[in-house]
């Protein structure tokens, strides 16, 4: 059945969150948090024996088909999101179990909404841990198991496919697992490269550390209460040139080590770097006054932060005039470069949309006529453009089902939050944002939605992360049949 064959995969990926649990266990000795090390101790020895009894049981795929490797990693991103909550709740950082799964899921899918009125005061332990789910969600555990672990069996490329954010996943080796190994450097490289740099400036080793860790997953977790604006505008213009390189194609950045010319060749890259100058001016124009320079590095930074799905705040946009909330919302459906960290539509997927709308009115115009969607030079085959504008579809669909569902919930269970904060919670969850306008605003948290909403949302980030196929097809009969 297919269900031994997905339950071996997630019992290998739990386990690998097991053992990463341990690396918080470290953090507390550090600072002697002794109480901390405990039970984050029993959580990680609880996490492992559930994740190696489903491996050890169930059997090992020989080989896994295209919809079993979709409906896997949506089994094992759910899981993940539920047992990172152990740590949170075996050491008394959270409560109870809504908060906990809210906070857990906004972690391992790179989302950012956090339910900590202040995260500064919770244990050090934990605040790495919050910090580390971004950083493994943000490659993906299961890519990072292709690379290192042996343990997934023939369907490391269904799995991969599956995972990877963006319409497939860039080769830069005929082998899959050497592709992932490569990706997987770039991305360590790039995060020690930047935990340098805020160490230099005026954070400290243990800031610095939480800060890397969540701006190259575009995760936007701090270890402050006051996100990026509490720190020097050094660090925030450093913050601000690794969102824009998260938010950037790994295989490309990989490219460009030989070939530092293939960021200006491509072309969705070109856009990618159009937009956010564009939506910066833009800002700037619209909250032009007071200190000049501070003005820009606001407009700059809240602008890469929404778009690469981040969500770091330097400014309270929640006080901005309409016509800038509503640009703000409107960025939160951008997203970075398909083969990035961020969540989100993708702007490859937008350009494709847009050239595919062009190339339909030019066939009204010309019945007879022969036309191909392009990117910049290059075709784009019919199935791809047939299958984004498929994602396009379901994830305007799922944007406006989970709007009303939070409206019913809010009016329900109460408190009824507002239109604005309705729609720009959904909307950065479902992209992975984190911050949203009114009471969600970057100024503010997630406590105050209702638990049922809390429940809604942590779904929505899974389904964004995962680009809603994978949850999807698991709810596909034919997937559980023999």
């Amino acid at each position: 059945m297919a269900w031994r064959h997905l339950l071996h995969v997630v019992g290998a990926v739990i386990a690998a969150i097991g053992v990463s649990m341990l690396s918080a266990v470290v953090v507390s000795a550090v600072y002697r948090e002794w109480s901390d090390v405990l039970w984050i101790l029993v959580a990680s020895v609880v996490t492992v024996l559930i994740g190696a009894l489903l491996w050890r049981v169930f059997d090992r795929p020989g080989e896994l088909t295209t919809r079993e490797g979709f409906a896997a990693v949506g089994l094992a991103w759910t899981a993940m999101c539920l047992l990172g909550t152990l740590p949170y709740l075996f050491t008394g950082s959270i409560g109870n179990i809504t908060d906990a799964v809210f906070e857990s899921a906004a972690g391992f899918t790179t989302t950012g909404a956090s339910v900590i009125p202040d995260p500064g005061a919770l244990p050090h332990g934990i605040q790495f841990w919050r910090s580390l789910t971004q950083w493994i969600g943000g490659m993906g555990i299961i890519v990072l198991s292709v690379a290192i672990l042996p343990l997934l069996g023939m369907g490391a490329v269904q799995l991969a496919r599956a995972e990877s954010p963006g319409p497939t996943p860039d080769r830069l080796t005929p082998r899959f697992r050497e592709t992932a190994k490569r990706l997987w450097f770039v991305y360590l490289l790039l995060t020690l490269v930047e935990m340098v740099l805020l160490w230099i400036g005026d954070m400290t080793l243990f800031e610095a550390i939480n800060h890397s860790l969540t701006t190259m997953s575009t995760g936007g977790f701090s270890t402050n209460a006051g996100s990026m604006g509490a720190f020097s505008a050094y660090a925030q213009w450093i913050v601000i040139i690794f969102m824009v390189l998260a938010g950037a194609s790994f295989s490309l950045h990989y490219r460009a080590g030989r070939h530092p010319l293939v960021y200006l060749r491509s072309a969705e890259f070109r856009l990618y770097m159009a937009i956010m100058a564009g939506a910066s001016a833009l800002i700037v124009i619209g909250t032009w006054g007071g200190a000049v320079t501070e003005v820009i590095r606001d407009a700059i930074f809240t602008t890469v932060s929404i778009i690469t799905t981040t969500g770091y705040g330097t400014a309270d946009f929640g006080l901005w005039g309409p016509a800038l909330q509503i640009m703000v919302v409107g960025m939160m459906f951008v997203g970075g470069m398909a083969g990035s960290t961020s969540g989100s539509v993708k702007v490859y997927r937008l350009e494709v949309l847009y050239e595919a709308s062009r190339v339909d009115v030019r066939r009204l115009i010309y019945p007879r006529g022969v036309f191909v969607t392009r990117v910049g030079k290059s075709p784009v085959p019919d199935q791809i453009v047939e299958a984004i504008q498929t994602f396009f579809l379901l994830y305007m669909f799922a944007f406006m089902t989970g709007t009303f569902l939070l409206a019913i919930i809010g009016s329900i269970f109460g408190p009824q939050l507002d239109a604005v904060a309705t729609v720009s919670a959904v909307a950065s969850s479902l992209g992975n944002v984190g911050p949203g306008l009114g009471v969600v605003g970057p100024t503010e948290n997630y406590l105050v939605v209702p638990g049922p909403g809390k429940w809604l949302l942590s779904a929505l980030m899974i389904v964004g992360r995962l680009e809603i196929l994978p949850i999807v097809i698991l709810f596909n009969r034919e997937l559980w049949r023999r």
